[in-house]
């Protein structure tokens, strides 16, 4: 064997060896991502629309969604941070990749060195809404209803890390005000206990509160963006920031990684599919549905990614802390 030779074997070898050897027909079988939360919630739906998105830039491959659910995501992170590194595992979750490491004491994972970044897919903008019967009418009403009850008010959460656990956070950080958390098992039975008057208020995602808030069945009060939403049945809400709170914006926002180790080349061709589907008029016209803003920015870039997911974690680290919430 001549040294051309045995330099190649050796090449082969090492790069099989550290998984950063890709086929060339990549892909040429079904792509599986993971998605730590049950089917049918919002980022399960976010999922299955960029699925369907993805199968033409990837070769018309069948993107297949695996709904593995549990401890605030986490689950479905382990999962596909254990998985082969050869780009038919990918995985799709929300902020909770930052708010994880600061939620938790004990992860098998390391959210910034166990997976690579693809992309960011979308923000989604949140609501704040109140029981049907509850006195105030505007959000001026109910900050003082809530600066004056106070931790006799109920305020309803979908669980350990959820969005709406997160916006409450921020919420009593910002107003420094203490409230009651009442934590649920997912956001449907918090919605409905909220449309049946049995907890006060909820901060969540417009893909679970535009239904209820166009139905009459919920009051709400105000957006958590820093601009005012398009959406015809929210347009007329203000914005948090409008109405006193300086810097509060919450968007739970989507992104799609891999795990360590994932070839280069097949992590561009993902990034490369992640671009087009972005710009895809369907995929487009669903997330206006759900009035989630697709992304556009430098976030969809791996870089862009991952400075901002560490950007994420710097801003929630102080704000989880000082609430003293954590899981084991």
């Amino acid at each position: 064997m001549n040294k051309m030779m045995q330099w190649s074997a050796l090449a082969l070898a090492a790069a099989t060896a550290t998984g950063a050897y890709a086929d060339a027909s990549y892909p040429n079988k079904p792509i599986t991502i993971v998605v730590p939360f049950t089917a049918g919630g919002p980022t399960d739906r976010v999922a299955r629309d960029l699925a369907e998105a993805l199968r033409k830039p990837l070769n018309g491959v069948t993107v297949v969604i695996d709904n593995a659910d549990g401890a605030g995501s986490t689950i479905g992170m382990a999962k596909a941070a254990r998985a082969k590194a050869d780009g038919y595992t990918l995985l799709l979750n929300h902020i909770g990749v930052a708010t994880a490491p600061i939620l938790y004491r004990k992860l098998s994972f390391d959210v910034t060195k166990d997976f690579e970044y693809l992309g960011i897919i979308n923000d989604v903008p949140m609501t704040l809404i109140g029981k049907p019967t509850l006195a105030p009418n505007n959000y001026k009403e109910l900050a003082a209803y809530l600066n004056k009850e106070k931790d006799k008010v109920n305020l309803a959460n979908a669980g350990i890390g959820s969005a709406s656990h997160l916006c409450g956070l921020l919420l009593q950080s910002t107003l420094k005000i203490p409230l009651t958390a009442v934590p649920y098992k997912g956001a449907a039975p918090a919605i409905a206990d909220l449309m049946g008057n049995q907890v006060d208020v909820l901060c969540d995602q417009t893909t679970n509160t535009t239904g209820q808030i166009e139905g009459k069945k919920v009051k709400a009060y105000a957006v958590t963006t820093n601009k005012r939403l398009t959406t015809p049945s929210l347009k007329d809400l203000p914005t948090l920031q409008e109405e006193g709170l300086k810097g509060f914006e919450v968007t739970i926002w989507h992104g799609l990684y891999a795990p360590k180790g994932t070839p280069a080349d097949i992590l561009k061709k993902v990034n490369d599919a992640l671009k087009v589907a972005l710009k895809d008029p369907e995929f487009i016209k669903k997330s206006e549905n759900l009035s989630a803003v697709v992304a556009t920015d430098q976030r969809i870039t791996p870089e862009g990614h991952k400075a901002f997911v560490q950007a994420e974690i710097a801003k929630w680290t102080p704000i989880i802390k000082a609430a003293g919430t954590f899981a084991d």
